[in-house]
């Protein structure tokens, strides 16, 4: 049976990981994908084409959309990048827009919730924000790929970050191996 997951693109800069996520899981899985205006507009700055993908576009005023409901069955949901002002949202339950909502049914629903913060230095503010997000059920990801793969590139970069995202969602993947030692 095919996977169907969730992908919210919010207005932070890093919106290269959001799409390559959705390269990966649009090969395989059912995505509904919400796309804030920011991020459409960081998207364009940033040179990253979001609309190429084979999803089930939905706008993120569309709170009746149905993957705004805890009947909607999927397998996971993904915000690639998650904005600190989204962040603040799901944490504090406040579900203004589709992302926020599809977030607030996921943990409401126990499903996997994926949180990739693309945001430093990290105020108090946003710490206690992940904080009470992992409580709820969240996991939080701060965008911070590691160096062990020995990337060639800013591409090497993204697929380490992407490659957590995939394992979390328990998508087989082969972008980045997992650490085998010194002596691999």
């Amino acid at each position: 049976m095919k996977k169907t997951y969730v992908v919210g693109v919010t207005g932070a800069s890093g919106v290269i990981y959001g799409a390559r996520l959705l390269e990966i899981l649009c090969k395989e899985a059912d995505v509904h994908l919400i796309v804030s205006d920011t991020a459409r507009d960081i998207a364009r700055y940033e040179g990253v084409d979001l609309d190429r993908f084979h999803a089930m576009y939905h706008k993120t005023s569309d709170m009746s959309a149905e993957i705004a409901s805890g009947s909607f069955r999927h397998d996971g949901m993904a915000v690639v990048p998650c904005t600190a002002k989204t962040l603040a949202a799901i944490s504090n339950g406040y579900a203004d827009n589709l992302v926020t909502r599809a977030a607030d049914v996921c943990l409401k629903e126990k499903r996997r919730c994926i949180l990739v913060l693309r945001e430093m230095p990290l105020s108090r503010i946003h710490m206690k924000n992940m904080l009470a997000a992992d409580e709820a059920g969240a996991t939080v990801m701060v965008a911070s790929p590691g160096f062990y793969h020995r990337p060639q590139g800013v591409g090497d970069l993204v697929d380490m970050v992407v490659a957590r995202v995939l394992d979390h969602l328990g998508v087989p993947q082969d972008l980045c191996p997992p650490w085998r030692g010194y002596d691999a």
